[in-house]
Order: C-alpha cells, then structure tokens, then sequence
C-alpha cells in the first residue's frame, strides 16, 4: 500500500492539477497526438467536461478526485462515450486495480462506455508500466481490464519536434531527457510554441507547464540562453515575449551575476557580451557598480 507524506500529497495535485488544465484546455490535440485512432469515431462537435467524480479509498479510507472525465458522442450517432483521463505523477504499485475500480464505479454511475488512459508522469522509474488488470482462477478467466496507457519518460522528446501540436510542446518536457538536453528541450518546446501562434491564455498555460518542468539552475539557464542565440531573430524575439515576466526578471538577474563576477575578473566586455546576451552598455553600467562597490 502506498502511503503518501502531506507534502508527497501536495506535490502530486499540483502536477494534477497542470495536467488538467493542459487536457482541459487541448482535449482534441490530446487525443490527435496519442490517440489517433479514437479520433476517427469521435465526434468533435459535441464535448462535456464531466463534474469531478469522488471515491473512498475503502483500504485507507482517504477520498481521492479522478482527473478528467469527458462525455462525448460516437461520431454519426447518438450514442455517447465517457473518456476518463488519469494522470499519474509517481510509481503506485497496483495502479492498474486502481484504475479498474474508477472504470467500474463509472461504468456503473453513468450505464456509459468508458474508455479508460492513463498517463504515467512520473520521471522514475524507467520500466515500462502494465495496462492491464485481471483477475484469473486456473479454470477461469473472470476479468481482463485493459486501458490505453502514455508513459512519458519511455518517449523520445525528438520524436515530437516537427508535431504542430500544443499538447506536444507542454510534454516533451516530461518525457525522456538525458540532463545535458533539457536546456535544448526547454528552448525546442518554446520554439514550437511560438509557431503555433496560440491566444494568450493558451500560450501562458503551455509555457507555464513547460517552466515547471524544466526550471533551471544558472549553468543551465547559460545553455539555454545560449539555445535561443541560435535561432533566427524572428523565433528568438517571439520566445523571449513567451517566457514569463518571472522567468525573464530571473534569467537577466542570474546573467548580470554572472556578468558581474566576470568583470571583477577583468575579463574584456566583449568576451562577456558573448558569455552572457548583455549589451556592452548594460555591461558599462554593471562595471560602474563594480568600481562602486
């Protein structure tokens, strides 16, 4: 049984709750990039996010919220379908009978299809995880639950760059990533954001999904910085409006840092210009302080 600390708790419905915006906000391009094949009998003029559902867990008693629940109409009928989405954010053994008991009390609650997912979130560990629950005598199969399942970190984020889909550029920050990309997966998903060409609200949710994920120390902050310095000016002036105002106040006061401890090494201004983004007149300004301070 897992047990989870408050603070295990709070961390897994924050990373809920960003997945449910994302999947409330993208259902459509969710299911175009994973789920193809559900596209071609879905009707896409007719959605319904669901109230959120609640169950007891009856071995300890805690009361837990599924993620996102979505009815929907079979295309050219009249019939509908509930789609239920669970994002999983760390290992749970026995996620899949889990997952079969919100099936099962669906199924009863709505008398609908239910057409299980699961998203596996969580960084580690790299097994891949089961999509199936059964129950088996020797002389009888009683039960054979199966779900469609999105295991983040078993997919190669290079596989996703040419995808014109938000859905793609908010994941590839959660799937597999060796620690010397994630500078270059940060600046690819932004660099697909802005081509995109999405409203406001719905590019300050991708970029903020992506800030999450992907929050750098200053080393890497340096690389990716050094990232954007390769695009062409068009892409890296609509990227640098995309970040966050938080994010560009802390990306420029960690480079005048840096500039800073670079100059009080003598180190000549156009050599930190380039190590840095600074102008050299933002760097004449910095160097006032120096000989200030």
């Amino acid at each position: 049984m897992d047990v989870l600390s408050d603070e295990q708790e709070s961390s897994r419905v924050n990373h809920d709750q960003l997945f449910k915006e994302l999947l409330t906000m993208f259902f459509f391009e969710f299911v175009d990039l994973f789920l193809p094949q559900m596209g071609e009998y879905l009707d896409r003029s007719e959605i319904t996010f669901l109230p959120q559902e609640y169950f007891t867990d009856n071995k300890t008693g805690s009361r837990r919220a599924i993620d996102v629940l979505v009815q929907v109409k079979f295309r050219g009928q009249d019939t509908c379908f509930l789609i239920h989405v669970e994002n999983q954010s760390y290992d749970q053994e026995e996620f899949d009978r889990r997952l079969f008991f919100y099936f099962a009390m669906l199924y009863k609650e709505y008398q609908l299809p239910v057409y299980p997912i699961a998203i596996f979130s969580f960084d580690y560990p790299l097994r891949v995880q089961s999509q199936q629950h059964q129950v088996n005598f020797p002389d009888l199969k009683v039960l054979e639950f199966n779900f469609a399942s999105i295991q983040l970190n078993q997919l190669n984020w290079r596989d996703f760059l040419q995808q014109q889909n938000p859905v793609a550029a908010a994941l590839m920050a959660k799937m597999r990533i060796q620690k010397k990309d994630r500078p270059k997966v940060k600046a690819e998903c932004l660099r697909l954001l802005v081509t995109l060409k999405l409203d406001p609200a719905k590019t300050q949710l991708i970029s903020k999904f992506v800030d999450t994920y992907l929050d750098f120390d200053g080393a890497e902050e340096q690389q990716f910085q050094a990232e954007i310095d390769k695009m062409d000016l068009g892409q890296k002036e609509k990227i640098m409006e995309t970040l966050t105002s938080w994010e560009r106040k802390g990306m420029e006061k960690e480079r005048q840092t840096i500039a800073l401890s670079l100059l009080r090494e003598n180190l000549p201004l156009e050599m930190i210009a380039r190590t840095t983004g600074l102008t050299i007149e933002q760097l004449e300004d910095l160097q006032a302080e120096v000989v200030l301070g």
